[in-house]
């Protein structure tokens, strides 16, 4: 049928494609909506327009992927936040990301830092958090309910550190604060880090992910600190209204691995600090399954919560 996520031989359909972007204009999720949609055009001849609809800590962008028609003109580009961790922030949401939505493909995952600044007086995880214990240390983080704000507050219920989380609308609002010396640490994105880390501004403590960065190779992962299955990742992904028709699901699928193989867009996702992860449905279904159980015991034994 004209308009749905097919491959087109060269033509444009009559009915644009939506991908919907549930963060705001200019952060990660955003640009890599519009990297997508973009190589989308020129790889498969689809026109994919990018909606961007913030808000509701990404769940109204996630809310009106659910509650669209399942046709397949409409898709979604998640992340940890909306697919994974609002339901066991929330109390209420006005859809089950679990029930209404189907996966397609998992795009990518990204890599979390703890830093502090060049001239912090603690130089790896083991001092920061016995410093905490002499005086309170105040973190950052970019919003609550982030992997940053839960991967801290597990280490404080863990550790019994004394940690104030000081929450701010964004990173780079969380970034200047601590570059400023108005909070102790902060987990940050790589990308968004790693500039400042290279220019010794900033120290790197621990990384979140299983394996160290290659970017970071010095800079031990959470694990190798000692916190075993402390690993922690920023996961990207398409899904779209559960129902939608199997054969658009795997053409979908197909056409985006393709785009994820390319090698500059491979490369613009390793800039911004997401390493490319393709695979089936199936294999992105069973990656959100495992970090929905990772990610629902965090919220827990934290207490956090959204409301």
């Amino acid at each position: 049928m004209p308009g749905r996520w097919h491959a087109c031989s060269g033509s444009r359909s009559p009915r644009g494609k939506h991908l919907i972007s549930p963060s705001p204009p200019g952060g990660g999720t955003d640009a890599v909506s519009r990297l997508i949609a973009a190589k989308l055009g020129e790889q498969a001849k689809w026109q994919v327009v990018v909606d961007t609809k913030p808000g509701a800590g990404n769940n109204i962008g996630l809310e009106f992927g659910a509650k669209s028609p399942p046709d397949g003109y409409t898709a979604v580009l998640g992340e940890t936040s909306n697919l994974v961790v609002n339901q066991f922030l929330y109390k209420k949401l006005s859809f089950d990301p679990v029930k209404d939505l189907a996966p397609v493909a998992l795009v990518g995952t990204g890599v979390s830092v703890l830093v502090v600044r060049a001239d912090s007086p603690f130089d790896n995880l083991a001092s920061l958090l016995a410093g905490s214990k002499k005086k309170p240390l105040a973190y950052a983080s970019s919003g609550n309910g982030t992997v940053g704000h839960l991967v801290a507050e597990n280490l404080r219920v863990t550790t019994g550190a004394d940690l104030l989380h000081v929450p701010y609308k964004g990173g780079g609002p969380a970034m200047t604060d601590l570059l400023g010396g108005q909070v102790d640490f902060y987990f940050s994105s790589l990308v968004s880090a790693l500039p400042l880390i290279k220019t010794h501004k900033l120290r790197a403590l621990a990384v979140t992910s299983g394996a160290r960065d290659p970017s970071l190779p010095d800079v031990p992962t959470l694990v190798e600190s000692g916190f075993k299955g402390f690993e922690y990742y920023t996961l990207y992904g398409v899904v779209v209204p559960a129902n939608t028709p199997e054969n658009i699901v795997r053409t979908m699928n197909r056409e985006i691995n393709r785009v994820l193989e390319m090698a500059d867009v491979r490369a613009n996702l390793a800039a911004r600090g997401i390493y490319v992860r393709t695979g089936t449905p199936e294999t992105f279904n069973a990656f959100l399954v495992s970090e929905r159980t990772k990610w629902a015991q965090v919220v827990k034994a934290s207490g956090a919560t959204a409301e």
